[in-house]
């Protein structure tokens, strides 16, 4: 399988900024606790994501035991289904670890990187890269997750921080993998705290993201490659960032975990998109 894989990087017909369509992904991190309770999740979003699917992909992402359950529920609906991590290698003596190899099937997304996996488990931007690259290379369609502590942001040095996670976070990826490539800025300080980014910060990390994946994949790639926005987003504020130039859609937490406000959102980006 080439590098690329098998992934379509998001049905490109949908409406978008210069052909990226607008995605929104819902990383419901360690919930729910049953089975019955993610399925119950997913379905409480069917409904808007047909109707909105013309303007708005969306992509939900379970705890490992519900992926099964979760799959058999959108089954047939445009959702996508995607996993929180995975490990780089493809088989052997990692007990506990799932590699991206394991998902294929199952799976058409996966996180890499998320600020809690840095962390509390002490992720590197060596290992980010690792694990991007072993997803891009099954066919998976991969968000690198990149944000700045709040030290860093009150110290004003946040572009250097956050230039410096996507290129090692992209270290092994290829202008080939862009299509199937996303980079979420998730300013750490905003993460499930409730205060979200300041649009005009947001709009300026976002453009320095894409400056940077310019940088290392090439003009084609990156235009091919979106930009998300996560941190403490909701129904309330998710217009003010997707309807920056430089935001592609939002990667969402606990707003993810009610059903009736992430239908909600999806209305509002269908029809911030559908404006534009």
């Amino acid at each position: 399988m080439s590098r690329r894989g098998e992934a379509s990087g998001g049905d490109l017909s949908r409406v978008g900024k210069g052909g990226r369509p607008a995605l929104l992904a819902a990383n419901w991190k360690m919930n729910p606790t049953t089975a019955a309770e993610a399925a119950e999740l997913a379905r409480g979003i069917l409904d808007s994501a047909r109707e909105h699917a013309a303007a708005v992909e969306t992509a939900i992402f379970p705890p490992f035991p519900w992926l099964v359950a979760v799959a058999g529920m959108i089954k047939g609906a445009p959702v996508g289904l995607g996993a929180q991590d995975s490990y780089w290698e493809r088989a052997g003596a990692f007990t506990g670890e799932v590699s991206a190899a394991m998902l294929q099937g199952w799976c058409q997304w996966l996180i890499a990187g998320h600020s809690e996996r840095r962390a509390y488990f002490g992720e590197t931007d060596e290992m980010v890269s690792r694990k991007a690259a072993a997803g891009l290379a099954v066919g998976l369609q991969v968000i690198v997750c990149v944000g700045e502590p709040e030290g860093t942001f009150a110290a004003g040095r946040t572009a250097d921080y956050v230039s410096r996670q996507v290129r090692r976070g992209l270290d092994g990826c290829t202008s080939e993998d862009a299509r199937s490539l996303v980079v979420a800025y998730e300013p750490i300080w905003a993460i499930g705290t409730g205060r979200s980014a300041d649009p005009e910060h947001a709009c300026e990390t976002m453009r320095l993201v894409r400056s940077v994946v310019t940088e290392v994949l090439g003009d084609e790639a990156a235009s091919l490659a979106r930009v998300l926005y996560g941190g403490s987003v909701n129904a309330q504020n998710v217009a003010s960032y997707v309807e920056l130039p430089p935001c592609d859609g939002c990667l969402v937490g606990g707003a993810s975990l009610k059903p009736d406000e992430f239908s909600a959102m999806i209305q509002v980006v269908a029809e911030v998109y559908k404006t534009a």
